[in-house]
């Protein structure tokens, strides 16, 4: 490592006071929008002293980053710290730097640490880590276009011809929504949507029976602060942005939908979803009953198609297939992914999920 480069532990304090300052956001690059910043700031459950993160500074500039969000464990108070990402620049990926974060941040968490998911370019660090698996599941992403973005990146003769290959996309992209408008029909006529900000008393008890056993403790307000828009800022001429962010959270067209799905008076679904450039991302997606399932997933549907997003993410194995068997896609991609925790985690996981909605920080 270099000489002027600085090793930051960003508690929940630091990062207040950062905001205040505009420390981290001065530099082209910075390691993450103000809007997640102050979002992370308002969660009553990380205390703060908590740590938040740990950043490498070369000469003022970011050089390195590793984003943590503090949480607790269900069926318990104990405090268990998600990594959820782990970011080198280029030039310092050969040096010690990566390496050294990464223990930083192990040690700042007291290896409180739990892992959803990590790339394939990682695994053999991992795997010579103090980390046991916890839970494994498909991360799901179905596709409704050709995605051109994937076609020209996996065919590289296409990108001289990428105006009729984007022309071409959009063209199979109204052609599917068309099919799935069929497909859908008068389906959902029965239904009502209730857009909200916040849940009501009456969603939170439909809701609370369906998270006594995730991995994380859910609790009203908790899941009051994963879904509020106040993380996410829209951008209208997002090429004129002085900086870039190394975490998600700011787009020209980055937004957040809560939806209580309703037939007749009742409350029997809560569907929420993350909409960035093309992508439609469920955060939550829960059903009061089996009988009323399908009738949800066509709810989540219909807002796909007014949405004219191309393809829906999500880790949750029952909504991709329940999709898949009832509406039309253009192809999905499947990649298995392990959830993993720090052997120093006195914990007994056994009984609890890690559900798409655990460590679901988008």
């Amino acid at each position: 490592m270099g000489e002027n480069i600085e090793v930051i532990g960003i508690t929940k304090k630091i990062l207040r006071e950062a905001l205040e300052q505009n420390t981290y956001w001065k530099d082209i690059v910075a390691p993450l929008p103000k809007s997640k910043a102050a979002w992370l700031v308002a969660n009553k459950r990380i205390a703060e002293e908590d740590y938040c993160g740990v950043i490498a500074l070369d000469n003022e500039k970011v050089c390195a980053f590793i984003y943590m969000i503090p949480d607790v464990l269900n069926k318990t108070s104990a405090k268990a710290y998600w990594m959820i990402d782990w970011w080198v620049q280029d030039q310092y990926k050969n040096t010690v730097l990566g390496t050294y974060i990464y223990n930083q941040a192990v040690q700042f968490a007291g290896n409180q640490i739990l892992v959803k998911a990590y790339t394939e370019n990682v695994k053999a660090f991992y795997d010579k880590q103090d980390f046991k698996v916890i839970a494994s599941r498909l991360r799901y992403t179905l596709f409704f276009s050709l995605d051109a973005s994937i076609l020209m990146a996996r065919f590289s003769f296409l990108k001289p011809f990428k105006f009729f290959v984007k022309g071409i996309d959009a063209f199979v992209a109204a052609c599917v929504r068309q099919i799935n408008t069929f497909k859908l029909g008068q389906k959902t006529k029965n239904l009502h949507y209730e857009y909200i900000s916040e849940l009501d008393e009456e969603t939170w008890s439909m809701l609370k029976p369906s998270v006594e056993n995730d991995l994380i403790l859910k609790t009203k307000d908790y899941i009051n602060w994963q879904i509020s828009n106040s993380q996410y800022l829209q951008t209208p001429i997002a090429q004129k942005s002085p900086r870039k962010t190394l975490q998600t959270g700011m787009s020209a067209n980055i937004y957040l939908h809560n939806v209580k799905i309703l037939l007749g008076d009742k409350t029997i679904g809560l569907l929420s979803y993350t909409v960035n450039y093309n992508e439609f991302n469920v955060k939550y997606f829960i059903v009061d009953s089996e009988a009323n399932y399908e009738l949800c997933i066509d709810a989540l549907i219909e807002h796909l198609i007014q949405s004219k997003r191309n393809f829906i993410f999500t880790d949750d194995t029952t909504l991709a297939q329940a999709i898949q068997q009832r509406y039309f896609t253009v192809f999905t991609h499947k990649v298995l992914k392990k959830g993993l925790a720090h052997n120093a985690i006195a914990f007994n996981f056994e009984g609890l999920s890690m559900f798409n909605r655990d460590g679901h920080f988008y």
